[in-house]
């Protein structure tokens, strides 16, 4: 497994992972833009080429992907190949604008089910929005079921507000009665657009519940990048909007932010973050009484 560079080089941070370690990974990918001028970095023709090398050498088991519009959704399911099976939707009333997405390796998982739902008091109704939100937010779970080990794991996908912390927190509140429903493991990851001393961290990672990979990995493959780089290179101590979280008993061997650079450019104005991890063998992965 390849421990990542430094930053601006364009080997995979974590790369392909066999089996029993479990290779995950949350993108933003940056929905595409209009009207942007010719040359600059938020290009999507310019930034496809980039995404496909990204893809192509980290190769996760699991992915989660966001701000994905329609158009960039199927160029991402042509990118990933045949070995990959989608699970997404779009946010608002038709499905349609940006989708948050999970795509499995079924080469290595198999999906025994699904969900799609919204951050409100009415999930099942496509677009309908939370407390102080500006826009709907979609959320995309699914059950996996590993071939090479048999553990069987919930992975749920998000995206965030950005724009109100109290849509934020609402957010985090309804993922922590999702989670605490669930039987078994259990991986949470997305763009939070928030920071891991955030309120809305403190909500998920309360009483055990679920734990911060990158607090719980034995190896970290970044010096404390933040996950928001806005295409220039990353910054120690910058902004970690994107986390993944996992139940407190997974063992997490490596976490972080990894920053390629193709050509000295960035594939998205979010860098990947990523984990290793595996679930403790033959039993579910256990949850403190108090996070129940």
């Amino acid at each position: 497994m390849t421990v990542a560079p430094g930053a601006g080089d364009d080997r995979p941070t974590i790369g392909p992972t066999p089996a029993p370690d479990l290779h995950v990974m949350t993108f933003n990918l940056r929905r595409r833009l209009p009207a942007l001028r010719p040359g600059g970095p938020d290009r999507w023709s310019r930034r496809a080429p980039l995404v496909a090398r990204l893809l192509e050498s980290e190769s996760p088991a699991v992915l989660a992907v966001q701000e994905v519009m329609p158009d960039q959704s199927a160029e991402l399911a042509a990118m990933l190949g045949d070995r990959y099976t989608a699970i997404g939707s779009g946010r608002d009333r038709r499905r349609g604008d940006e989708r948050v997405e999970i795509h499995v390796d079924a080469e290595r998982s198999s999906v025994l089910s699904s969900r799609i739902w919204w951050m409100s008091d009415r999930p099942d109704v496509p677009g309908s929005r939370g407390p102080g939100a500006l826009f709907a937010r979609v959320v995309v779970q699914v059950e996996l079921s590993d071939r090479a080990t048999g553990a069987r794991f919930h992975v749920i996908a998000v995206h965030v507000d950005p724009f109100s912390r109290r849509a934020g927190l609402d957010s985090a509140r309804r993922l922590r009665a999702v989670v605490e429903g669930l039987d078994g493991p259990v991986v949470v990851l997305g763009d939070f657009n928030a920071r891991d001393d955030s309120p809305s961290h403190d909500e998920l990672t309360r009483g055990g519940l679920l734990v911060d990979a990158r607090t719980a990995a034995d190896h970290l493959v970044d010096p404390g990048w933040g996950s928001w780089s806005h295409y220039g290179p990353p910054r120690p101590g910058g902004r970690r909007l994107d986390w993944i979280l996992v139940s407190p008993d997974a063992e997490v061997s490596t976490a972080g932010v990894g920053a390629p650079r193709y050509g000295g450019a960035a594939a998205s104005d979010h860098d990947p973050v990523h984990a290793v991890l595996r679930w403790p063998a033959g039993r579910e992965a256990e949850r403190p009484p108090e996070a129940r």
